[in-house]
């Protein structure tokens, strides 16, 4: 419980070093993926390290982003590396957890250990650019409660029926949308009373206004507070500290939008990176192939594009078709065959053109081999060409192919479409991650032509075949959200 002076008046900018944008943020997911889309969202120049390990605070006015890689780790695991993170934030810094939007994960053991410390923890879990929206402390998908979809099928047991009960025991208090679509003020009185209280405030949220109603009430709480959401709040944050409206939310404004007045062209660049700079480490990235032809006059030679489908989501065989009917060259590696002990298949990469590689789910996956079957295709992608430029699909799959590869930083660069992600690693490479059922059908392709532009890939997207058997079926809405995504 915090002490009735700690709080500060609900006016004016109290927190130290500067204003808005000289902040230092610190913000921790639990999957790689998860930490692309929150570094992408801040809206600032950002780190990505592959934690966990002791990264030091952030530089005034970056965002640090740590993939603590917990999302497969036992709860006592997890809320070890959360305190080991936090612990080195260093004063004045805005803390920022990223949570999944469909709750899973270690979410009790690692909020609990996230909110040690804390003058008061503000949650907010919705993610409206995805139709997850929260309603009297419900996650509803499209309009749906949760626990009444099919989101969690993938998971050893039934989805959450409120974000109170993923959070086991913590003392929650429900923040209803009547208070958070309120005068400002008075949400920040609200969320204040009730972390005297001893209350860790859960706010509904339906649009991307609402976000940024809560993270300005939030914020004028003072600097001991910690903002735990999805890459929605995490977008809140980044527009509020981009703008410095502490005091007002910047309404109606899209997650995606471009920033620095910067027009999307293919990547959306993010503030204060540019895609041709230099790699985390400060090496200029070479762009020609390791083994490919030299360049001649006037002519440019890229790395070989691999694309990497590490997820058992039905919607990614489509996006595969798009790519498959404009020259890519697929392979579909076998499950079993990956979940053997130290399995490396044989994959040749295409140096001219896109090789796609994925995981033949034909005959299923046998319970618990999945981490098996992920780590074989990194050590398959891996020693299949150590230079090529990557997209990767999937949390875990991002996170173990780049392990292989000895990749510990990313710098993301711009964002391709919501949760694309495209960076710069650490030895130079361009690296997309993205979330395995994020996209609609046209998404792998749209990422190719963004990182090849000056390949002959049609602008617009090809049939995929067979879909003239379906014109009649009415598509279902398109998710950008994992739904029992679990590679």
């Amino acid at each position: 419980m915090i002490p009735e002076q700690a709080g500060p008046e609900p006016h004016g900018d109290p927190w130290p070093r500067g204003g808005p944008r000289a902040r230092r943020v610190l913000a921790l997911a639990d999957d790689l993926s998860g930490a692309a889309e929150t570094a992408a969202a801040l809206r600032r120049p950002a780190r990505i390290v592959l934690g966990p390990a002791a990264t030091g605070p952030p530089a005034p006015g970056e965002a640090l982003v740590v993939d603590l890689d917990t999302r497969q780790l036992d709860a006592a695991a997890a809320a070890s590396a959360v305190r080991e993170a936090v612990r080195g934030a260093g004063t004045g810094t805005v803390l920022m957890k990223k949570t999944d939007s469909l709750l899973r994960g270690n979410l009790a053991a690692e909020t609990a250990a996230y909110a040690e410390g804390a003058t008061a923890l503000v949650i907010a879990p919705a993610l409206p650019v995805a139709g997850r929206t929260v309603r009297d402390g419900v996650v509803h998908l499209h309009g749906t409660p949760l626990h009444a979809t099919d989101a969690w099928r993938a998971e050893p047991r039934p989805a959450p029926t409120s974000v109170a009960a993923a959070l086991g025991d913590m003392r929650t208090a429900p923040v209803p949308l009547a208070a958070v679509r309120g005068p400002g003020p008075e949400l920040t009185e609200r969320l204040r009373a009730l972390a005297l209280a001893g209350r860790r405030p859960v706010c509904d949220a339906e649009t991307d206004a609402d976000l940024d109603a809560i993270a300005a009430a939030a914020l004028r709480l003072g600097p001991g507070v910690r903002l735990m959401g999805t890459g929605g709040l995490a977008a809140a944050l980044g527009r509020l500290l981009d703008t410095g409206e502490e005091g007002d939310a910047v309404a109606g404004a899209s997650p995606d939008a471009p920033v620095s007045g910067v027009p999307p062209t293919g990547t959306t660049p993010l503030d204060g990176a540019s895609p041709d700079g230099p790699s985390p480490d400060g090496a200029t990235p070479d762009r020609r192939s390791a083994d490919g032809p030299s360049a001649g006059p006037g002519r440019t030679v890229t790395r070989p594009l691999l694309v990497v489908v590490g997820t058992a989501e039905p919607a990614v065989v489509a996006q595969i078709a798009q790519l498959v009917a404009v020259g890519a060259r697929h392979t579909a590696l076998s499950a079993d065959l990956l979940a053997a002990p130290g399995a490396c298949l044989p994959l040749t990469v295409d140096p001219g053109a896109v090789t796609v590689v994925s995981v033949d789910h034909t005959h299923g996956v046998r319970t618990g081999a999945a981490r098996r079957v992920v780590a074989g295709l990194a050590r398959t992608v891996a020693a299949a060409h150590a230079a090529a430029d990557l997209v990767l699909t999937g949390g875990e799959t991002a996170r173990r192919v780049l392990d292989a590869l000895s990749i510990t930083h990313l710098r993301p660069v711009g964002q391709i479409h919501h949760g694309a992600v495209r960076s710069l690693a650490s030895d130079g490479r361009t690296v997309v991650t993205r979330p395995g059922s994020y996209g609609d059908t046209g998404s792998l392709l749209l990422i190719a032509r963004a990182l090849r532009p000056d390949d002959p890939l049609p602008k617009t997207a090809p049939p995929v075949p067979g879909a003239e058997h379906r014109a009649s079926v009415p598509p279902p809405p398109v998710s950008p959200v994992p739904q029992g995504e679990f590679l």
